[in-house]
């Protein structure tokens, strides 16, 4: 690793009339126990103290000042992009979990204590940038004015590692390692190492090495006081700077973006939230579905008015604004509201029927919005050596090896592993907007196992498009702090944390609901024997049975919003 130095080059002329501006490169930022973190500062020519735009990142600083960020020193801004610890022209370890609060605090006071600074401080960045946003706010430095995260959650083992439910988002942390941890010459195949056992050395079969932060998720797959100590979302009261969040309705993160936003705004009423149609790169375009253009949002215009208001004092349209703004899909139009969840929205339940054959497609699974008299229940096998394959959703972060967004679910749905609910032809439009809840009444004969949830809007010509998920690890069903094995035969009710969506399902459009018992690789396969997880190589099948009816009412919960509604 270079030692950091010191470079200073003052630009006479940019093209295009840009202001000049003083780049200092690779300029050394100590930290508390003496490692130097190296960092690019970007100033405009005028001498004045200025506020300041942070950027912490994991992926490289590079050399030159991007165009994303070269709008602020336009601005007046200075711009500070920093290497966090053990990577690039850093120095120290890379310990991604640990690290960050005291790293981007230490980062803020240096910033403050220079001359070109007036002691005021933003940060702004997507994904892993976000995320050392929020972990640096934690740190409730005083000249930490303002964020600006985007794509980025709240909570480590939430959306990082495991998922509401307790399974592990497979692919979506191996392919991760893979791509920004894999030994130099080494050649990961994501078809293969997804298939991995024991799931405790995949960080070798996915970068050639073992990871400290995989060991430490396989050591820990509940969520214990290890999780609780390096949660962002547990330590939120802590946070008292307006936060300014964006997330996209097929991103990995958007469920905690939003919940993030609902927690602080009940306490400060200082904090945004803008969710869209998007995945996890906000400029990737569907192939199979248009939003129009309508979907695309000046982010950056949004970043200069946030930072103007809360750096340099100046109202912006923003003081007035709706703090949450959510695009509604299948509308394809914006719905402006003042909470999360929209306060006037209403539950929608819809309940799960059939003659016990809904399984693919072509059963006899229905949606209805009573509880159906009758008792009955539908039964399948879960093979995890065959497990459903993921259809795109709310994933990350890679598509062209792990696609992501709203794709066509007809393939999955030709499963007998599969069970099908769907509602008839929607007389009227009808708009979700919401968390998505899924109530099973299920037995296994397996001491533990998986069941999987997910929401689809059918189109009138079959079109059966994919717009949240989620999993229930049924050793977690009481609670994702202790695991608690199941007796085989019992019947559990559980219920599902099925994501969120904004959806309008258009007239003569089915919503549908489909069950199964995996979703590989956007999480784990489980293998079926009550054993610990990480370490298991046995896979065994498992007969599951999902109960309906009177007795026992399976169905989904929506958050319906009445016509016209504001929230």
């Amino acid at each position: 690793m270079r030692t950091p130095l010191l470079i200073a080059v003052c630009c006479a002329a940019l093209p295009g009339g840009q202001t000049p501006e003083l780049t200092m490169l690779r300029v050394p930022v100590p930290m508390r126990d003496g490692v130097r973190l190296s960092a690019n500062v970007f100033l405009p020519a005028e001498a004045a103290p200025r506020p300041a735009i942070l950027v912490r990142t994991p992926y490289g600083k590079g050399t030159a000042l991007i165009p994303n960020y070269h709008a602020f020193v336009d601005r007046g801004y200075a711009v500070i992009v920093e290497d966090v610890r053990g990577r690039y022209d850093s120095e120290g370890a890379f310990d991604p979990l640990m690290q960050e609060p005291e790293d981007g605090d230490d980062t803020i006071n240096w910033i403050a204590r220079q001359p070109w600074s007036n002691g005021k401080v933003g940060m702004i960045g997507g994904s892993y940038l976000g995320i050392a946003q929020w972990k640096a706010a934690l740190a409730g430095n005083s000249h930490l004015k303002a964020i600006f995260p985007v794509v980025s959650g709240d909570d480590d083992y939430r959306d990082r590692f495991y998922s509401p439910g307790g399974a592990l988002k497979l692919g979506h942390r191996l392919e991760w390692l893979a791509e920004n941890r894999k030994i130099p010459g080494y050649e990961p195949d994501f078809n293969r190492f997804i298939w991995h056992l024991p799931l405790r050395t995949a960080d070798m079969a996915a970068t050639g090495r073992t990871d400290s932060e995989w060991k430490q998720a396989m050591d820990h797959p509940a969520f214990t006081e290890f999780w609780r100590n390096v949660s962002t979302r547990e330590h939120l009261d802590e946070v008292h700077i307006p936060v300014f969040a964006v997330g996209g309705w097929y991103d990995n993160y958007v469920e905690s973006d939003l919940d993030a936003y609902a927690s602080i705004h009940k306490r400060t009423g200082l904090n945004h939230v803008l969710i869209g149609p998007w995945p996890h790169n906000m400029s990737y375009k569907f192939a199979d579905a248009d939003f129009g253009p309508q979907a695309s949002v000046a982010v950056r215009g949004l970043q200069m008015q946030w930072f103007d208001q809360w750096l340099e004092g100046k109202d912006s349209a923003l003081v007035s604004a709706a703090p949450v703004r959510v695009f509604l899909m299948g509308a394809n139009r914006w719905r402006e509201v003042r909470a999360w969840p929209p306060a006037v929205a209403r539950p929608w339940k819809l309940y799960l029927d059939s003659a016990g054959r809904a399984n693919t497609l072509s059963g006899d699974g229905v949606l209805r919005e009573r509880a159906p008299r009758t008792i009955a229940s539908d039964a399948y096998v879960y093979d995890p050596r065959n497990p459903v394959p993921t259809r795109g959703g709310a994933i990350c972060c890679n598509p062209t090896v792990f696609p992501w967004g709203p794709l066509d679910q007809r393939a999955v749905e030709k499963r007998r592993d599969v069970l099908v609910y769907s509602t008839g032809p929607l007389a009227n439009d009808v708009e979700v907007l919401g968390p998505v809840k899924v109530v099973l009444y299920v037995a296994t004969n397996a001491r533990d196992t998986d069941f999987t949830a997910k929401l689809v809007d059918v189109f009138p010509n079959g079109y059966a498009r994919i717009l949240s998920d989620g999993i229930l690890r049924l050793r977690y069903r009481e609670s994702l702090e202790k695991a608690v094995l199941a007796e085989p035969g019992a019947v559990y009710k559980l219920t599902i944390d099925a994501g969120v969506t904004g959806n309008v399902f258009q007239r003569g459009h089915r919503v549908r609901i489909e069950v199964s018992s995996s979703n590989f690789p956007r999480f784990d396969r489980n293998p079926n024997t009550g054993g610990l997880i990480a370490d298991e190589t046995r896979l065994l099948r498992a007969s599951q049975t999902i109960y309906h009816g009177r007795l026992r009412p399976s169905h989904v919960e929506l958050m319906m919003m009445p016509s016209g509604g504001r929230g």
